[in-house]
């Protein structure tokens, strides 16, 4: 059960900045909350209090011999107003991405991650056109003030997810259900990248930097049929995979806008990736127009079905795409009790170890527990155990297991032994 890591491979971990940041900041999930549409009726305010315990944070990492993190920044703290930049919380972000830098810990930042100002959510936020200009300006914001600090970057996270969570099914702010609405949405933020790609490139060369790398986060899962010998099965699990994942990620790859995106005028064929970003977590088995589990299979805490393989058949399909180096910048999994965490995460660094894939990075989601959304503080991905009540972090069996194989550049077969070989999923 040895694996050793390819040479190319560093392992790194993921967060949000609403997820761990707290404070009481005028944005759509803060609003969410208020409305009480969080299941668990947990504060964002809260999180992980990270605004003011990210030292620490950083430190712990450290300590993890972790080189790689994924950070967020969070909009409607730069942004409270429009047409504002808060030039001390641009001050304590620039404080703490040169903190990681001493650290020797390397930054991908990521732009946009599900939040907006409410000034930017009262305008329509991504249903209307007219509004990616506002985006940009706090791209252009965002590049400009810290730029000389940060060279890797996500422009927006999993665009499919927010636009049919939000849009679509109606279970994130603002709390729609329209197809043509998500349909909208998702085809803006095809142009936001583009035009945020392109931005960044542009402003990071006129620095003096030839080392900028952008992309998006893109989820992606499988779409298999419950039944392979039933045609409607077949048609149903194409159609989801094409309208969930595939024609976004076309759009934003390569600038060819295909059915049912709307294609931008401004926008010609072209590659706006530097690398592939991956978010991975399962599988949906497909009956008819609806998320499915199978049931005879392993599965999370949330009930998410644990399906290794399904990373390097989506990875694979979007690098014939276009062919980029690949960093996967999610992968975790709902394990309240660190009861398989470590299982999961040797699972899928396997079937990474024995693709022929250019895999380079991989970012666990997540470092710390943290506010999971319309879960709140009930779901926990993290490496790190927080405590809510004291804030206290405590690193788990599973984030020692990490450190190992940072240390080993691979898992032994005393680290298999001692954290995956005794652990059992859920079925």
């Amino acid at each position: 059960m040895e694996i050793k890591f390819k040479d190319q491979l560093s392992l790194g971990v993921a967060s949000a900045a609403t997820q761990i940041e707290g404070g009481n900041c005028e944005h759509n999930w803060n609003d969410w909350y208020v409305k009480g549409n969080i299941k668990d009726h947990s504060d964002p305010a809260r999180a992980t209090d990270h605004y003011h315990l990210w030292k620490e944070d950083a430190e712990l990492m450290a300590l993890m011999k972790i080189k790689h993190y994924r950070m967020g920044i969070e909009w409607a703290r730069i942004c409270p107003e429009e047409g504002e930049a808060d030039e001390e919380v641009i001050a304590h972000y620039r404080e703490e991405l040169q903190y990681l830098k001493e650290q020797g810990i390397t930054v991908l930042l990521t732009i946009h991650h599900f939040t907006n100002p409410m000034w930017f959510e009262g305008k329509g936020a991504f249903t209307q056109k007219e509004n990616i200009r506002y985006f940009l300006d706090f791209v252009k914001l965002v590049v400009n003030a810290f730029g000389d600090l940060v060279a890797e970057y996500i422009t927006i996270n999993e665009p499919n997810v927010y636009a049919t969570n939000s849009y679509y099914f109606g279970e994130w702010p603002p709390g729609e259900k329209s197809l043509s609405r998500a349909v909208s949405v998702m085809s803006n933020l095809a142009v936001c990248h583009i035009e945020a790609y392109r931005m960044i490139h542009s402003i990071r060369e006129s620095m003096g930097y030839q080392d900028t790398k952008v992309s998006f986060a893109n989820h992606v899962r499988v779409f298999d049929p419950q039944n392979p010998g039933n045609p409607w099965h077949c048609i149903c699990a194409k159609l989801l995979d094409w309208f969930f994942q595939g024609a976004v990620t076309e759009a934003i790859s390569t600038g060819n806008f295909r059915w049912p995106l709307k294609r931008s005028r401004d926008i010609s064929h072209g590659e706006y990736l530097d690398f592939i970003a991956i978010n991975y977590y399962t599988r949906s088995t497909v009956s008819g127009f609806g998320d499915g589990v199978r049931q005879d299979a392993p599965k999370n805490d949330l009930g998410w079905e644990i399906y290794p393989e399904g990373l390097v058949r989506c990875t694979d399909h979007i690098y014939q795409l276009l062919k980029r180096p690949i960093y996967i910048t999610e992968n975790g999994t709902c394990d309240n009790q660190d009861a398989f965490r470590s299982k999961y995460i040797y699972e899928h660094l396997k079937v990474i170890r024995e693709s022929n894939l250019p895999i380079t990075r991989y970012y666990h989601w997540c470092f710390c527990d943290n506010f999971e959304w319309v879960e709140g503080e009930s779901a926990r991905f993290g490496l790190i155990h927080v405590n809510y009540e004291t804030q206290k972090r405590t690193i788990k069996t599973s984030g020692r297991f990490y450190t190992g194989m940072i240390e080993e550049n691979g898992i032994s077969e005393e680290l298999y032994r001692e954290y995956v070989e005794p652990l059992k999923y859920h079925y």
